[in-house]
């Protein structure tokens, strides 16, 4: 019997039968190649989707005359989605087998690929995003474990370096893709490419992957867990994006902080129910260096996901840069990473899980920190050393950070820590950036109303919502402008321009302060918890194969 892939509870991992000589002599004939090859490609286009419309965001406000506030919805609709319900696709995988799964999700991913592409308004496109989500969540534990699947036992070493290897340079790609397709034509093409390649990477895995699954499925899956931690989610992100308009002590968004509390104790309630078949098993997060990890996760994700979807909107908006000078401009951000990642894990043998965890926490704090200190009058250079400093912080951090809490459990649920090690990263991710732009809305909105006043011009509460559209090009900001002679239109905008940096640097100054904590609880609960992990870390041959690979997207 071929052990589970995914590492489920119960199981041993599966652990190499031959020695290192005879792995090396040990070939991967051609079709395997060819299913690797599949497979990468399969990872690559799901952790593109996380990053590259990054850069589209300005031209999508544009074209459906919207705000900042409602289009950070497309990003944060594929990542909350794909992150809640990665665990339960690992399980899918297991009871109906992975191949199959594989092509459900990919079909899903792919069909309302096409649909976002065709959007016609923003909602469309939000409910697209989140429902490729599903299928996102659905591809990569069934990636995951058919990677494992078409190796040998002895080089199932490789599964882990192609699949965060491919992973990261979706990530990487993500804002250069997004920016080319962007300038030489539209948005859209960014939804429509993941047809050809999702495409080729079904017909490889139809041609050289065998069906498998686990022989021992789970008990069950958590349903109500799935439904009452997404609705909690959902409720608070609607909470922090409306609240702004209607206001914090509003009724309604008072409501929907109330049903998010409430749904959130009910999951607790369900998972203490559903025992070892919960979305989060209650014997994993008893563990005190798992729920540190994912405490410190929980608080550090926000810095990536407010960089990436802010920093491109400052140098469009403010620079008057291109998508594709966007993309190219994130590159000190994500090149740095990328290649940080590869260092990590003899950085993390050699000194130990603590201070790389802290030295990638402190670098995200110290980032976060730097690009919150960009004025109104910085040019691109001023974003450099933040973005530097980001980028290492990135690479250390998540690759160590992932380790750590892999390792801080039973070598047969490596893989069920690495997805629930991911949904924190992305629940943390999706409720900072609604964090982080309701405290841009807020300060951008208060300061551009008193610097309105100082120039005499009176604008209503509706004419005040749509005129910081002026920077992305919005109809409804374009009317009010026209309200103006000329003199005073381009004395709007200048504030305008101004009103958004402030904001950025207010959200930036949160996301500093969240990650602040996140260094603490690295520094003094991680560093508490595992004195035997830091001094001997284990070898890599000896992990579960796939625990490495739990490092996924957007990290």
């Amino acid at each position: 019997m071929r052990p589970d892939a995914r590492g489920a509870p119960g199981r041993a991992a599966r652990v190499p039968r031959v020695s290192g000589d005879a792995a090396e002599t040990e070939r991967i004939d051609r079709p395997t190649m060819l299913a690797l090859g599949a497979l990468a490609l399969a990872v690559f286009v799901v952790a593109n989707d996380i990053t590259a419309l990054s850069v589209a965001l300005p031209p999508i406000e544009k074209d459906f005359d919207t705000d900042v506030s409602t289009v950070q919805w497309v990003v944060n609709a594929y990542a909350l989605v794909f992150g809640v319900l990665i665990v339960t696709g690992g399980r899918l995988a297991d009871l109906y087998g992975r191949r199959r799964i594989f092509f459900v999700g990919a079909a899903i991913f792919t069909v309302f690929s096409l649909l976002g592409g065709a959007a016609q308004d923003v909602g469309w496109l939000i409910a697209c995003r989140a429902l490729m989500g599903i299928g996102g969540a659905f591809m990569w534990p069934a990636i995951l474990g058919m990677t494992y699947d078409v190796l040998p036992d002895s080089r199932a070493g490789l599964a882990g370096g192609l699949i965060i290897g491919a992973a990261g340079l979706g990530n990487a790609a993500g804002p250069l893709i997004g920016g080319v397709l962007t300038d030489i034509g539209t948005w859209r093409w960014i939804l429509y490419l993941n047809l050809p390649i999702a495409l080729i990477a079904c017909a490889g895995a139809l041609y050289a992957v065998k069906e498998s699954s686990s022989a021992e499925p789970d008990a069950g899956l958590d349903r109500a867990g799935v439904a009452t931690l997404s609705i909690s989610i959902v409720a608070l992100l609607l909470a922090l994006d409306l609240g702004a308009e209607w206001g914090l002590g509003d009724a309604r968004t008072l409501g929907l902080v109330a049903v998010s509390i409430v749904l959130f104790v009910v999951f607790i309630a369900v998972e203490r129910r559903m025992g070892a078949a919960a979305l989060v098993p209650s014997d994993v997060m008893g563990t005190p260096a798992f729920r540190h990890a994912c405490l410190a996760v929980l608080l550090m994700s926000p810095t990536f996901f407010a960089a990436l979807f802010y920093l491109p909107q400052f140098m469009q908006k403010i620079l008057d840069r291109s998508p594709l000078g966007a993309g190219a401009g994130l590159l000190p951000m994500m090149g740095v990473f990328a290649v940080v990642s590869f260092g990590a894990g003899p950085l993390y043998e050699r000194f130990g899980m603590r201070r790389v965890t802290t030295a990638g926490a402190s670098c995200l704090f110290l980032g976060m920190v730097l690009l919150s200190l960009v004025g109104h009058n910085a040019g691109y250079g001023a974003l450099v050393p933040g973005m530097v400093v980001l980028g290492v912080g990135i690479g250390l951090f998540y690759s160590s950070i992932t380790t750590a809490a892999v390792t801080a459990l039973d070598p047969s649920r490596a893989s069920l820590a690495g997805g629930i090690t991911y949904m924190f990263q992305v629940a943390g991710g999706s409720v900072g950036l609604g964090l982080t732009t309701a405290a841009f809305t807020a300060g951008s909105r208060n300061s551009l109303t008193d610097k309105l006043q100082t120039i005499g011009v009176a604008l209503d509460e509706g004419e005040r919502n749509v005129v910081h559209g002026i920077l992305a090009g919005t109809d409804s900001a374009q009317q009010v402008l026209s309200r103006f002679d000329a003199g005073v239109a381009d004395r709007i905008v200048g504030l305008v321009r101004d009103a958004f940096v402030g904001g950025m640097q207010w959200g930036f100054r949160l996301d500093a302060l969240l990650a602040f904590g996140g260094l603490l609880v690295t520094w003094f609960l991680l560093g508490r918890d595992a004195p035997a992990a830091e001094s001997a870390p284990e070898p890599a041959a000896e992990r579960a194969p796939d625990a490495p690979a739990a490092e996924v997207v957007g990290s």
